[in-house]
């Protein structure tokens, strides 16, 4: 009895080796293929619904299902704005309209709706399979970002899920194959904090806003943070009293901080206020940058010492 139970494991473990070979080999014929075709070229559809179904969860597979629905729905388009600036981008053309005014044109990402949604579901897929990799979360976001443009309203959706899930959750986070911490995750939502504000929309400034305050409420002693809240108020609401008090926060905690001090020069001088202005500039010339010092002394010559 014990030999033909053995006899069997066996046979199962082979019947397994093939399987576990054709997975590798899709990888390997993948790869080749895209250096040739690229991510959505003749062929890979057809590799990908094969490797598939050899192994349905593979992160790879997943992966690159993900690229090629997200490269195959891609297209670009021209559009035409007022500002020189659109998306943090600068214009690929200028021309002047019927009036004389200045009409700047653009190229932007467009996307198809039904091949963003399979890209979607493939990285949800990943995420449900590997709940602790931020790579796959990142990319989702990074995906909505592209995909909303003005509005990334599912981007900081599902950002803000992201924060809950990982100050709240007991996965165990990794990135790139190695355990993250806190100051790597805080940095990560930095940069995506910094993306809305560069994309330089309505909506992006109040997903700017809005990360940067959940994630102050989540790490209480962050000056980029707290920072970015005081030029949330300086920049786009024009409230340079509010932002001063978000600057004079990080300045408690951290007084060498030049940029709080460039920033609270700015804002004091937008309000008028000679007195206040000239005492940032004196910290700028003590903490800035040598270009800081140049420029908080010319300022200083102006209004007098």
């Amino acid at each position: 009895m014990m030999k033909n139970r053995i006899a069997a494991l066996a046979a199962a473990f082979v019947l397994l080796l093939p399987s576990m070979a054709d997975a590798q080999e899709f990888e390997r014929k993948y790869n080749l293929l895209v250096e040739r075709v690229g991510p959505c070229g003749v062929g890979v559809e057809t590799l990908l619904d094969n490797w598939a179904k050899a192994e349905q969860d593979n992160d790879k597979m997943l992966t690159a299902k993900f690229n090629f629905w997200l490269t195959k729905g891609q297209d670009t388009e021209v559009v035409a704005k007022s500002q020189k600036k659109y998306l943090g981008m600068d214009a690929m053309l200028s021309l002047k309209d019927s009036t004389g005014a200045d009409v700047y044109y653009f190229q932007v990402l467009k996307y198809d709706d039904a091949c963003f949604r399979e890209a979607v579901s493939s990285v949800d897929r990943a995420i449900e399979m590997y709940p602790g990799r931020l790579d796959f979360r990142f990319m989702k976001a990074n995906a909505y970002i592209s995909y909303e443009r003005e509005s990334p309203d599912m981007a900081l959706a599902n950002l803000l899920s992201l924060v809950n899930d990982f100050k709240n959750g007991k996965e165990k986070w990794t990135y790139g194959g190695e355990q993250v911490d806190d100051e790597f995750f805080a940095d990560a939502m930095q940069e995506y904090c910094y993306t809305f504000y560069s994309l330089a929309t309505p909506g992006s400034y109040e997903a700017f806003r809005k990360l940067s305050e959940v994630m102050l409420g989540h790490y209480p002693d962050n000056a980029g943070f707290m920072s970015n809240l005081g030029s949330y108020h300086m920049l786009v609401k024009k409230d340079f009293k509010t932002a001063i008090k978000y600057y004079s926060k990080v300045l408690k905690k951290y007084p060498e901080d030049y940029i709080a001090i460039r920033n609270s020069a700015l804002a004091a001088r937008r309000l008028g206020n000679v007195k206040m202005e000239k005492k940032y500039l004196l910290m700028l010339l003590e903490h800035g940058t040598e270009s800081d010092k140049l420029q908080a002394q010319a300022r200083l010559d102006i209004i007098g010492k």
